[in-house]
């Protein structure tokens, strides 16, 4: 199998010779339309075939993707969003799709607790309450916190739910319950500093507008390390289905623990047995710090589940790397089920528990295949295989697998000689 980096200009050429036909996933059925020049376009099945006015006064106003950009998020875990009562669940992010590190906003995966509605906040009535264990009980509204110092970082935020798994077939299934977005707020530690926070004060309950009060344990450590108490995303307010007007960013740790429409923060002598903590048995020490921090992660997002490739020839395999420790430090590719490994190129700078882009070129031979990536990060931690894991864990052959804590497991494609593409543990 053939793995060599050709030359820019032998590829390029090859790249060329791919552009007409090269199919980066299933997509819907299309129609065609003639345009006012005569050539036809795609268009999405449902789509209304009206030319949109880009230089229309709502257009101006606040922009618009192009009509033949079809990527959307879709309901994952077998769940409808909304269901038959209104109710939200998981809704994945389409990172087949995804250019760069960062998703856009419109695409960022949701979340919730329990499936709920997404709560409709006036920000000039919305209230963060600081209490607890603290010298000064402190109310902040909107326009206060939004005149304070603030920050500006880029950081992933990732379901418990997203591993890897033979069940799964696409990435949207396995992988799209993570996105990386650029948050706007204050520190956590800014707040508590301003408030005081008492020598009993070991926790915080932070707790967000939802019906079923969705609450989350964390530890002070953290809460004074990096944690924001976010308002914008991506350069502009924070959509309502990511917690506008107010949500809790906590880099690297699992995402429910990212409280959305974040309404008080409590500091607290103990752990909190929560709604959300109860949900997700942290009952121990261990397994709260097992649970809370996510390792080292990568996914190959092209090719990956249901794509097809059309012929032999050069591709790029991209992928996104993470890791909750810190930034990534290396990312490692196979096109042999790991027997051996190179080297992937990253796109931009590594940032501190954000996603980071990364690709490598490879010649495919037509010969069934699998891809692999894995992430190393900066503290050295090796993101592991399926069977690594199963060792580790001590799970005998056979047995259902299952991982206490968060699964960081390698996600193989197998590339058939025909060029289909599926999930290589299936």
């Amino acid at each position: 199998m053939a793995v060599d980096r050709p030359d820019r200009r032998v590829f390029l050429k090859r790249g060329a010779a791919l552009a007409g036909g090269l199919t980066l996933g299933a997509v819907e059925p299309v129609i065609r339309e003639a345009t006012a020049s005569g050539q036809e376009v795609p268009m999405a099945k449902g789509q209304s075939q009206e030319i949109p006015d880009y230089s229309s006064d709502e257009l101006i106003a606040y922009g618009e993707r192009a009509r033949f950009v079809t990527s959307v998020r879709e309901p994952v875990n077998g769940r409808p969003s909304p269901d038959e009562f209104g109710l939200v669940f998981h809704v994945g992010s389409p990172l087949q799709d995804q250019v760069g590190a960062i998703t856009p906003s419109a695409l960022h995966y949701i979340g919730t607790t329990r499936g709920s509605f997404v709560p409709d906040i006036d920000p000039a009535q919305h209230r963060l309450m600081i209490h607890g264990l603290v010298d000064r009980e402190l109310i902040f509204t909107m326009e206060e916190l939004k005149r304070m110092p603030s920050v500006t970082r880029l950081h992933f935020i990732e379901c418990a739910g997203n591993r890897a798994s033979p069940q799964r077939k696409t990435l949207i299934e396995s992988h799209g319950m993570t996105s990386c977005a650029e948050w706007t707020g204050v520190l956590l530690s800014t707040l508590l500093e301003e408030a005081g926070v008492q020598e009993a004060g070991k926790w915080i309950v932070a707790e967000g507008v939802e019906e079923v009060k969705g609450a989350s344990s964390l530890p002070i450590e953290k809460a004074m390390e990096d944690m924001i108490v976010a308002y914008a995303m991506n350069g502009e307010d924070i959509r309502p289905q990511q917690g506008y007007p107010l949500r809790l960013v906590v880099p690297g740790f699992e995402g429910i623990l990212s409280v959305k429409w974040l309404r008080r923060i409590k500091v607290v002598d103990e752990f909190y047995m929560t709604y959300n903590d109860y949900g997700h048995l942290r009952r121990e020490a261990d397994d709260a710090a097992l649970s809370y921090q996510i390792g080292p992660k990568s996914v190959i997002t092209f090719p990956s589940g249901e794509q097809q490739l059309p012929g032999t020839g050069f591709y790029e395999v991209r992928g996104l790397a993470w890791s909750g420790t810190g930034a990534v430090s290396r990312v490692e590719v196979s096109t042999d089920g790991g027997d051996t490994w190179f080297d992937a190129d990253l796109r931009g700078e590594p940032q501190p528990m954000a996603h980071t882009a990364f690709s490598f070129n490879w010649t495919w031979d037509g010969s069934e295949c699998m891809l692999m990536s894995r992430c190393i990060d900066s503290i050295g931690s090796i993101q592991p295989t399926r069977e690594e894991v199963r060792e580790f864990w001590g799970i005998a052959e056979g047995e259902r697998f299952s991982v206490k804590g968060q699964d960081n497991s390698i996600q193989p494609w197998r590339v058939a000689s025909d060029g289909s593409v599926t999930n290589g543990l299936a």
